[in-house]
């Protein structure tokens, strides 16, 4: 990026670090962000699959909610049981619109007496102006834009963190606790982005770059950037706002049934009761809903990359990537989409058109890679 492209952008707290670090800065969500470092991209994948890497994700948005009422106003935005959230839990939700379109994927963790929302970098003013439309007068909501956050992932994560606060060593996936590392209070939970076991470690601004070099100092732990990011959620069949969801996708569409909570569900306790649950429920209940996203695995060791149509036998488009990339760990093209219902079977051959060539490819089981989160 020139001079002035980069001062158009925003920074995270840990930019001059990127640059100390040789990482090449690209455009990512209004921020100028590190795509890879001199490591480079495939060799930063399987660092962290076999060893681990630190990723800045302080791009993110971060919020914090107040109030007696804070669990309950936002369990009406969302299809999740969030009131009965144990404190110190953490778990994925969705915010619905009207037409049962997934606005955003977000993560809502319980710490007592107050909620922390992590929202996408993308969606964050929109989804801050959401809530502040929605939860009410009697719910407090602060932006923590004085705060960075960083991944640590990989099979020795815990180990290098727990070199540093022994404490972290006895969580489990989505845990979340508020501890000191090295006088500086932080957010941490168990949990990530790539299928890895980890944590996700929010710190005050003021911190961030001296927390950062103590973890980098760790042996096992490198830099690691965007395109790595990518391939590595890609492989663990991890959705990208954007691109694999949207908010003209349902949940069923996106085959995010799970994350859905039984008590919201028709027969629950709290059933309904968020943005679009009639169209929602009715696709559970009907079982019924057009397209669907599931995992492609290509032949060969050519990509198939967003936005490839997607045809049957007879040269019939029956629908498009949404990911793809070459997965490092697996040596195969992997990619994620939509096709029509009646072509989402498992083993299911599709073809995609890549320079006028119709590629074949295999409807396959997400994740691609076992996820190897840590639960006790």
């Amino acid at each position: 990026m020139t001079d002035s492209q980069t001062a158009e952008l925003n920074k995270t707290p840990l930019f001059a670090l990127h640059h100390e670090l040789g990482a090449k800065m690209v455009p990512f969500a209004g921020f100028s962000m590190p795509v890879q470092y001199p490591l480079g991209v495939k060799k930063e994948h399987l660092q962290t699959r076999n060893q681990a890497g630190l990723f800045d994700v302080s791009h993110m948005g971060q919020v914090r909610l107040t109030g007696p009422q804070a669990a309950a106003a936002l369990e009406k935005l969302v299809p999740v049981d969030i009131i009965d959230l144990p404190e110190g839990k953490q778990r994925y939700a969705l915010f619905t619109n009207e037409q049962g379109g997934i606005m955003d994927d977000l993560m809502v963790t319980n710490y007592g007496d107050w909620i922390y929302v992590v929202v996408n970098a993308a969606c964050k003013e929109q989804d801050i102006a959401h809530m502040r439309a929605n939860l009410g007068t009697d719910v407090e909501l602060e932006v923590l834009d004085d705060r960075a956050l960083i991944a640590i992932q990989g099979p020795t994560a815990a180990a290098a963190v727990a070199r540093i606060q022994p404490a972290a060593a006895e969580m489990v996936f989505m845990d979340s606790r508020i501890m000191m590392i090295d006088g500086v209070e932080c957010f941490i939970s168990r949990s990530g982005y790539t299928g890895e076991d980890g944590f996700e470690i929010s710190i005050p601004a003021a911190d961030a770059e001296r927390l950062t070099r103590l973890f980098l100092e760790q042996p096992e732990i490198e830099a690691i950037g965007l395109g790595a990011r990518d391939s590595l959620r890609l492989e663990s069949g991890l959705c990208l706002y954007g691109h694999d969801l949207d908010n003209t996708t349902t949940p069923l569409e996106g085959s995010l049934i799970w994350a859905i909570s039984k008590c919201r569900r028709a027969e629950g306790e709290r059933a309904g009761g968020f943005p679009g649950a009639d169209i929602i429920l009715e696709q559970i209940e009907k079982k019924n809903w057009s397209r669907k996203r599931v995992g492609l695995l290509g032949e060969g060791r050519a990509p198939v990359r967003e936005g490839t149509e997607l045809f049957d036998a007879d040269n019939n488009c029956i629908g498009i990537v949404t990911s793809g990339t070459y997965g490092p760990t697996i040596e195969a093209p992997v990619a994620m989409g939509y096709v029509d219902t009646a072509f989402s079977t498992l083993d299911t051959q599709v073809f995609a058109e890549v320079r006028g060539k119709k590629l074949p490819m295999t409807v396959a089981r997400m994740p691609f890679i076992e996820q190897r989160y840590y639960r006790g």
